[in-house]
C-alpha cells in the first residue's frame, strides 16, 4: 500500500488539533481576553491606531506558539520592536501555559471580521508569482499549515504583514535561536522581497485572498 508524508501528516495534526481544543476552556479564556480587547477589539478584528493585529480566525496552534514566544523572550525583546515589546508585557499577564490555551480556544469562538481596506498599492500579477514560493507553507489560499508552522495570512490586514514582512527583513523579528520557524521566514523573506515594491505586491495579492 502507498504511504506518503501527508498521509501521516495530516491525521497527526488533526489529533493534535482536537486534543488542544479538549484540554481547554473558552470560558475561562473569555476572562483573559479582556485585557488583549483593549488593542485587538471584542471581536478580534485588530486595530491599526494600537497596531494589532487581528486575532480572530487564526489558527489557534499559531497563536499559541507566539504567546508563548513573547512570553519566554523568544519574540519581542528587538529594541526596535515598539510592538512587541507591548505584546511581550501583555502576554506575561497570562498566568500559565493552560491560561494561553484558554484564551486561544476563546478567540477560536470569535466570528472572523473583514480586514481593512487595501492600502498596499502594488501588482497582483507579481505578487502572485512571489507567493507561488510562499504556498508550500501558508497554503496555496493563505490558510495556514499546521504541519509546517506557516500562520494562516488571507484575511489579514495589510499594513499588518507589510510590518512583519520589514520586521524579518531587518532582523527585527526572526533572530533568535529559538525561534526556528521566524529564522526560516526571515530567510524566505530576503530570497522573495528584492525591494519595496515586491513586498507590496506579494501583500496585494495575498489581500485578494478569499
Amino acid at each position: 500500500m502507498k504511504c506518503s508524508v501527508l498521509n501521516i501528516v495530516v491525521p497527526l495534526v488533526l489529533t493534535s488539533t482536537l486534543a488542544q481544543a479538549a484540554d481547554s476552556d473558552p470560558e475561562e479564556g473569555k476572562t483573559h481576553f479582556g485585557v488583549c480587547q483593549g488593542c485587538h477589539g471584542a471581536a478580534g478584528q485588530g486595530n491599526q491606531e494600537s497596531g494589532a493585529p487581528s486575532v480572530s480566525g487564526q489558527n489557534s496552534w499559531y497563536l499559541i506558539r507566539q504567546l508563548e514566544n513573547f512570553r519566554d523572550g523568544i519574540r519581542g525583546a528587538h529594541d526596535d520592536d515598539t510592538y512587541g515589546q507591548l505584546m511581550a508585557s501583555m502576554a506575561k499577564t497570562l498566568p500559565d501555559a493552560q491560561a494561553v490555551k484558554n484564551v486561544t480556544a476563546y478567540i477560536a469562538t470569535l466570528t472572523p471580521v473583514s480586514s481593512s481596506p487595501t492600502e498596499a498599492v502594488g501588482n497582483v500579477a507579481q505578487g502572485s508569482i512571489i507567493f507561488s514560493s510562499c504556498q508550500t507553507c501558508h497554503g496555496e489560499r493563505g490558510e495556514g499549515s499546521e504541519a509546517l508552522g506557516g500562520p494562516r495570512l488571507a484575511g489579514q490586514h495589510d499594513w499588518y504583514l507589510i510590518r512583519q514582512l520589514k520586521n524579518f527583513k531587518a532582523g527585527v523579528r526572526g533572530v533568535h535561536e529559538k525561534d526556528t520557524y521566524g529564522q526560516t521566514m526571515r530567510s524566505m523573506a530576503h530570497a522573495l522581497l528584492a525591494d519595496d515594491q515586491a513586498l507590496k505586491d506579494v501583500v496585494t495579492f495575498i489581500k485578494t485572498l478569499p
